[in-house]
């Protein structure tokens, strides 16, 4: 797993994209402050780049760095939510403008898997999590699901996990307003 993280880790320093597993589904990934890089993952996924995507932090704490106001709501959704969660936060700072809604919304989930959260660590910033697929195709539930034209248009595939069958779920996607609002996007 150490190699994959330092390969990856210098492959998103070098404002490249990566293929990764995430504690839901696989991802297509990037430096989420590189504009750049993002703008790669758009062409990749053949996405409208008026389709935000969210982005991985590690802990909780980092969100702080990207947001300029937390909802109460939002520290309690964290604390008591036992399946990974991604919550939209208003007022989206410090991050790549075109991953930023045009409302000025971001969606933040707090990643729990082990690659995740050391990768996460040691670039210090936040990455870029959108599945592996073209825009309004089958997002691939496994490694193995996963095209040759994703395969092919990354600069880096994580091998840690490849061989993993376990079929992961997307996230719940939970939309928070700084006056307690609750808007479910996704269970």
């Amino acid at each position: 797993m150490q190699l994959d993280i330092n390969k990856a880790f210098q492959v998103l320093k070098d404002g490249g994209i990566i293929l990764y597993p995430t504690d839901t589904i696989w991802g297509i990934g990037c430096d989420a402050t590189n504009a750049d890089a993002v703008k790669k993952i758009y062409k990749l996924k053949q996405r409208n780049e008026t389709k935000s995507m969210l982005v991985l932090v590690e802990d909780p704490n980092r969100i702080l760095r990207h947001v300029k106001e937390i909802p109460e709501i939002a520290w309690q959704l964290i604390e008591v939510s036992d399946k990974p969660m991604t919550i939209i936060y208003p007022g989206a700072i410090n991050l790549a403008q075109n991953l930023i809604n045009d409302d000025g919304t971001i969606g933040i989930r707090v990643v729990h898997d082990e690659f995740c959260e050391k990768l996460l660590a040691k670039l210090n910033r936040p990455i870029v999590s959108t599945s592996a697929n073209i825009s309004n195709q089958f997002a691939p539930a496994i490694f193995d699901e996963i095209t040759d034209e994703i395969k092919n248009g990354v600069d880096y595939i994580v091998a840690w996990r490849q061989e993993d069958t376990s079929k992961a779920t997307p996230s719940s996607i939970i939309k928070v307003g700084l006056g307690g609002e609750i808007d479910i996007i996704r269970q």
